[in-house]
């Protein structure tokens, strides 16, 4: 469940030179794979192997490693140890799949900005909301494009415990939410509200960026939200799982960094870590009161 945790702080990881969290960066590229012709299997492993080594190195990918001169395979072996540390133990024999994917070389060709892709990227998530209750905002919010592709990613490593099919729990999370590009998240409240209606709205929402795609595309993603509406079958019960565990890993993180100690980050996390300089350091530290 560590592993879950940390591929989620991918949505709040940021660089100067490049616009958005990395989870929403691979949201992108993952539309942007399935729209230039990559087949759903190819793009769930490429993708969920750069959400895993990003987990250790951030931003540091393979374009970063091999500007500087070093060798593509020693970026390969880099990317494949930040994997190893992170692959949580069920899903130890997906191991191999994901060094494959890092091997690959991926071209995303002429493919096409799907307009609802970007709008998902620009809406925010609803926040924490109960019928007959005052909305509980938290800052920052995530974006829908986060949020869907962090339950893809968890649906793939997830996939062996329900014997499900990684790759249409992969597609499912990643559509799950496409009515949101055109129907801002009210959340729970909005949705009781909404009542019989609600139904009416997502229908014509979700066909409204669904009806961007092209054949096969659009039938392989029609195919996979047939898992959707339920947990009876083994992908289903692996996108559920998924979800649920986004939605409250997400909230987590917000009383995780409010309860973090200077003990926790002196001690557990060594901030001021060994090195020539650490005894001046602590000494200044300990006279300032905060040692």
């Amino acid at each position: 469940m560590t592993a879950l945790v940390e591929l989620n702080d991918l949505k709040r990881i940021v660089s100067a030179y490049r616009i958005g969290s990395i989870a929403t960066r691979l949201f992108e590229d993952a539309w942007a794979g399935l729209e230039s012709g990559l087949s759903p299997s190819e793009v769930t492993w490429w993708i969920t192997a750069r959400a895993l080594a990003a987990t250790r190195l951030g931003d540091l990918d393979r374009d970063v490693i091999t500007k500087a001169g070093v060798s593509a395979a020693a970026a390969n072996d880099i990317l494949k140890t930040a994997i190893d540390e992170v692959v949580p133990p069920f899903a130890d024999h997906t191991r191999q799949s994901l060094h494959d994917a890092l091997g690959a070389e991926v071209s995303l060709g002429e493919s096409r900005r799907l307009s609802f892709v970007e709008q998902l990227v620009r809406q925010p998530r609803a926040g924490i909301t109960c019928p007959g209750k005052p909305r509980i905002i938290l800052e920052p919010p995530e974006n829908h494009a986060e949020h869907c592709l962090m339950v893809a990613v968890y649906g793939v490593l997830l996939a062996p415990v329900y014997e499900a099919d990684p790759t249409r729990v992969f597609v499912a999370g990643l559509s799950h939410h496409v009515h949101n590009a055109g129907m801002p998240d009210s959340g729970f409240t909005g949705e009781m509200l909404l009542g019989r209606h609600l139904a009416t709205l997502v229908a014509h929402y979700t066909q409204a960026s669904l009806g961007q795609l092209a054949s096969p595309l659009r039938e392989q993603v029609d195919d996979a939200r047939k898992i959707l509406p339920n947990a009876d079958t083994p992908d289903g019960r692996a996108f559920h799982a998924a979800d649920v565990l986004d939605r409250v890993i997400q909230t987590t993180q917000y009383t995780r960094a409010a309860a973090l100690t200077p003990q926790q980050m002196l001690g557990e996390m060594e901030l001021v870590h060994e090195g020539p300089v650490k005894a001046f350091q602590d000494d200044v530290l300990r006279q300032a009161g905060l040692l």
